[in-house]
């Protein structure tokens, strides 16, 4: 079920990825995005497309264990994610960084 909405869409993108092996895959024409757990390849190509105006060759999803957060005496769990790599048709690009 594909909808194209910019609320429904905005809902399965949740943030971009900026760690060091993420800027390292820019260079790939590769981004890193925290996607909602629920949601498939087809749904998040959907999203991407729609937002960012784009074309997508590929995604690789993988959903992360969950971590212990520990605050003082207490130990409970940080929420579970699902993260997706999209690599993107040549000549296209996100633009992630806002320049002032």
């Amino acid at each position: 079920m594909v909808i194209n909405s910019l609320d429904y869409n905005a809902q399965i993108i949740k943030y971009p990825i900026i760690t060091d092996k993420a800027t390292r895959l820019l260079e790939n024409n590769q981004y890193s995005f925290i996607v909602d757990r629920h949601s498939d390849k087809i749904t998040i190509k959907a999203a991407i497309e729609y937002l960012f105006n784009v074309k997508v060759i590929k995604i690789n999803t993988c959903r992360l264990p969950r971590k212990k957060k520990r605050v003082g005496k207490y130990i409970g769990w940080k929420p579970q994610y699902k993260k997706a790599i999209v690599s993107l048709a040549e000549g296209d690009v996100i633009n992630l960084f806002t320049e002032n």
